[in-house]
């Protein structure tokens, strides 16, 4: 369980690469951890990139090793930083989401511990919430550094759509479904679902498994008890989704929208749609591409209770940070070491709150005022504040050899091509180490 507590509290400038599909665009020619005087920084390509290219500049206009910051689209991260992490194209520093996305990396042997850099400079982990960096503490030592901001899932909303349709933001699941019964008379689909990425899909088996059965039973399961997949709360839990999904909630052509490429993020913008349920950057993603809507027509609460379940109504689940992890193979940690200090800066938590992100660095509550949306931002805070268990992601937690059959078994029970049963077999088949 993820208890939060929040304390009181190119050389000579970036080189920005989008990277596309061809592993020849990871790495650049001589801008390697090899090369002369740069180090590679990769990162999770979104619109969050903007504040990841501030802080390389700010980086490198005082540091005689230059960092090169990278991109690799979204869609493509998690496949690409997988084949390319052990070879000669891979990043010094490299995003990630902490948990089982680094384990493996860990037990390979690729990464550098950071309790040295830890000793050198405290900050580097009393200036952040220690509930957060601990998630990339693996066999007690070191291996993240927390960047970018918290990331609850929230249930987001169009709010002329929902006025115009005498509707308000649901609290609890009967509220839910009857919102879905009026959009879908209206001809406006409920809930927007990027299906063709599939894990915006688990996020709904995310929040639903903790309203009816708590933390307890996804804790269980990754501690290799499969019979928590075939619990009554399970089958409930199910049950629950499916209801949802009959009720015509994601129209009938989700699996062909992504949020990866906008899809479902424009439908919302654009009134087509009613809800999404995403992570907390869905508003930097809706400042970015549509600024008015995100300023003025962009709403969000909390994911609704639900009647008969057991979990705590103020847990959330998501992503408890990112974090920058460094390769052990660096000719530069030095540098590296001196770029991370740049995580905790005043600098970067208000340039991620101009975005709309919450840093989990001690001293956020001193610039909430400075946000792009004050009251999102104290929004966020306070959810995160009052959770009782803050759960990560299931794709995240579990080891990243599993994130592909996991996937695929949410797709496909929400697509009707297998029933409860095989999603319980498929879940129970997951390797949890």
């Amino acid at each position: 369980m993820k208890k939060r507590a929040w304390l009181s509290r190119a050389a000579a400038g970036s080189v920005v690469l989008a990277l596309g599909l061809s592993l020849a665009a990871c790495g650049g020619s001589s801008s390697g951890s090899g090369g002369s005087g740069t180090f590679k920084v990769l990162v999770y390509g979104d619109a969050s990139n903007k504040v990841e290219t501030q802080i390389v500049d700010t980086f490198n206009k005082t540091s005689k090793v230059k960092a090169v910051l990278q991109t690799i689209p979204g869609a493509d991260y998690q496949q690409k930083l997988q084949t390319i992490i052990n070879t000669k194209q891979a990043p010094d520093v490299f995003f990630n989401w902490g948990g089982g996305s680094i384990a493996p990396f860990v037990k390979a042997g690729l990464l550098m511990p950071l309790d040295d850099f830890i000793a050198k400079d405290p900050g580097l982990k009393s200036n952040f919430l220690p509930s957060v960096f601990n998630s990339a503490v693996v066999d007690g030592k070191s291996y993240g550094i927390p960047m970018r901001g918290t990331q609850p899932v929230l249930l987001f909303n169009n709010q002329k759509v929902l006025q115009d349709a005498g509707l308000t933001a649901p609290k609890t699941w009967d509220d839910l479904l009857n919102a879905v019964k009026v959009l879908k008379a209206k001809h406006i689909t409920p809930i927007a679902l990027g299906g063709g990425d599939q894990w915006p899909t688990l996020m709904w088996y995310e929040y639903m498994y903790d309203r009816i059965a708590g933390p307890g039973l996804f804790e269980k399961a990754m501690g290799g008890d499969k019979s928590a997949w075939d619990s009554a709360d399970s089958r409930k839990a199910l049950a629950q989704l499916k209801q949802l999904v009959d009720a015509g909630a994601f129209g009938s052509n989700f699996d062909s929208v992504k949020y990866t490429d906008g899809g479902s993020v424009a439908l919302v913008a654009q009134a087509k749609a009613g809800f999404e349920l995403m992570g907390s950057w869905y508003y930097s993603q809706q400042q970015q591409d549509n600024p008015d809507f995100a300023k003025t027509g962009l709403g969000y609460t909390a994911f609704p209770t639900v009647t008969g379940g057991t979990g705590d109504p103020n847990d959330v689940v998501g992503n408890t940070n990112n974090f920058y992890s460094v390769l052990k193979k660096t000719k530069y940690p030095d540098a590296v070491a001196q770029f991370l200090k740049l995580q905790y800066s005043d600098e970067f938590v208000k340039a991620q709150m101009a975005i709309g992100n919450l840093p989990t660095t001690t001293n956020t509550q001193n610039f909430l005022d400075t946000s792009a949306s004050p009251a999102y931002s104290k929004f966020q805070y306070d959810l995160v504040k009052a959770a009782p268990s803050f759960q990560l992601s299931w794709d995240q937690a579990y080891p990243q050899t599993a994130s592909q059959a996991m996937h695929t078994a949410v797709q496909e029970f929400f697509d009707g091509k297998t029933d409860a049963d095989g999603f319980i077999k498929a879940m129970q088949a997951l390797p949890t180490s």
